[in-house]
């Protein structure tokens, strides 16, 4: 049996983090949630990522700056954006960069089960 793939959720709201974590899990998906960029690039499940989830403004390191410190790094993994503050110059940057999606806060949970699933048919 194949095993779930871990999604993991990057945002310093807890409130949005469990809201996620309770849709990925519905999904079917495994669920990994972290309050900042530093924690997850620290974690073990930062290689068993087949998605990330990330919010974009968040205190250390933005989620933007973890995007590229992955790709300076060598770790191409779908990457999908939260904000609660939509900033069209940062959503370029991050869809250049590779990102599968930029949402904006609240977002409808259809938006991000469509990301979400572009996001692992993306990984093959």
């Amino acid at each position: 049996m194949r095993q779930a793939a871990v999604i993991s959720i990057v945002d310093d709201d807890e409130s949005v983090r469990e809201a996620t974590k309770s849709l990925v899990r519905s999904l079917g998906y495994k669920a990994a949630t972290f309050g900042s960029a530093e924690e997850f690039l620290g974690s073990t499940e930062m290689m068993a990522t087949a998605c990330l989830i990330t919010d974009v403004q968040m205190p250390g390191l933005s989620g933007v700056e973890l995007q590229d410190r992955l790709i300076a790094d060598g770790h191409q993994m779908p990457t999908i954006f939260v904000s609660a503050f939509p900033d069209e110059r940062v959503q370029r940057r991050v869809l250049g960069s590779g990102a599968i999606g930029y949402l904006h806060k609240p977002y409808e949970e259809d938006r991000l089960i469509e990301c979400i699933d572009t996001a692992l048919r993306s990984r093959g």
